[in-house]
């Protein structure tokens, strides 16, 4: 045998962008970053809803990059939520239009909406020609707080969330904070999930701050909205590139703490559950059991379900109690699913600290299905 092997060392920049008014002809960060590319040719993919919240949008970007002299191909608007990544349909669209447009690899997409448009029209862009530049301007609480400062993206198959994807560091994510003011309440408060989610596992005293300001939150006061939002954006971001592990190789994956039953309980319901309150149901479930086998703290875990009841988030839905024919409970299922999603080893993050995970291999079906019980109990007493 003659072998050799070759280290091919990759860096990329992951540049995140705090902005308001991302297309004013006075604001010059989108322009600034696409000159470090060196790169003139654009094509910008809108999410409907947004083009609809955002009258005369498009005509605003059009006269943004003529008047900075781009090579401007124009603004397609497709359909966005969740039913857009249940198909390849808008996939090969947009690869359509990036070939009939003459994008290459040299180019700009730019792709603005929410968290399943921009997974899904991603995937597409990460995939033609090997790799368009993708710049990513998320519209959602839960986008811009966490999944569009991601380095992935995906669509749905087998009736599996994200089966199908890729991952891909876009060149660069602006946060325009002036898309969050087109969400309804209940969505921009509900985005905030993420944010809770990434103090549990990172940043203790970033909770703290959340649980001291989560009324203001639940009112969607401005100045703490917007900071919260920023400083879950940037623990996501930092993680993903300072914490060893960016493309997923192994099988440790904190930023998913209760996310093994949200992704399950989305498809369950046919995603008629949003993934925000998906993953509050999640988070909920695994905090209580964290409690329940001892890792976590009585106190700590009354704090966790306090702030989550302050901010009016999800902890409970009947698809946690839906079971088959053998009586089992069909969330449970999302538990193997996770395991082959992770190659093979079951691997969980759970809580024994706010602000510090740890890793579990295998659950305990006594416990959790007092957990779910538990939860239920919570969700009947709140309607009385």
């Amino acid at each position: 045998m003659d072998r050799h092997d070759f280290d091919i060392p990759v860096t990329f920049k992951h540049r995140v962008i705090f902005t308001r008014e991302a297309f004013s002809i006075g604001n010059t960060a989108v322009a600034d970053v696409l000159a470090e590319g060196g790169g003139r040719r654009v094509l910008v993919f809108l999410e409907s809803a947004v083009a609809s919240a955002w009258k005369g949008l498009a005509d605003q970007i059009h006269t943004y990059f003529e008047k900075l002299d781009f090579d401007f191909r124009g603004v397609r608007v497709y359909g966005g939520g969740e039913i857009c990544k249940a198909d390849e349909d808008l996939v090969h669209e947009v690869w359509r239009e990036i070939d009939m447009s003459h994008i290459d690899r040299h180019s700009y997409a730019l792709v603005i909406g929410g968290g399943a448009f921009l997974d899904a029209v991603g995937f597409a862009v990460s995939t033609a020609h090997r790799g368009v530049r993708l710049l990513r301007f998320p519209t959602t609480t839960l986008s811009q707080d966490d999944s569009g400062v991601g380095v992935k993206s995906a669509i749905n198959a087998f009736g599996k969330k994200n089966w199908i994807g890729s991952f891909a560091v876009p060149f660069a994510v602006v946060n325009d904070f002036r898309f969050l003011e087109s969400q309804d309440e209940e969505t921009s408060v509900a985005g905030l999930i993420e944010a809770v989610k990434v103090s549990l596992v990172k940043d203790g005293e970033f909770f703290a701050w959340i649980e001291e300001n989560a009324d203001a939150l639940a009112k969607l006061e401005r100045a703490p909205f917007e900071e919260c939002v920023k400083r879950s954006a940037l623990l996501h971001s930092r993680h993903i590139a300072l914490g060893g592990d960016a493309f997923e190789t192994g099988s440790s994956r904190p930023l998913d703490f209760g996310h093994w039953a949200a992704h399950k309980l989305e498809a369950l319901t046919n995603y008629q559950l949003s993934h925000a309150d998906a993953v509050a149901v999640g988070l909920a479930l695994d905090t209580v059991y964290s409690r329940r086998k001892g890792f976590l703290g009585e106190a700590q875990a009354a704090r966790i379900l306090a702030v989550l009841e302050k901010l009016g988030l999800k902890m409970y839905h009947p698809a946690l109690d839906w079971t088959d024919k053998k009586g089992v409970r069909r969330v449970l299922a999302g538990l193997d699913e996770f395991r082959e999603h992770l190659g093979g080893e079951l691997t969980v993050l759970l809580l024994e600290d706010l602000g510090k995970g740890m890793d579990v291999h295998e659950f305990d079906m006594g416990p959790l299905d007092q957990s779910i019980d538990e939860l239920r109990g919570i969700w009947e007493n709140s309607k009385n």
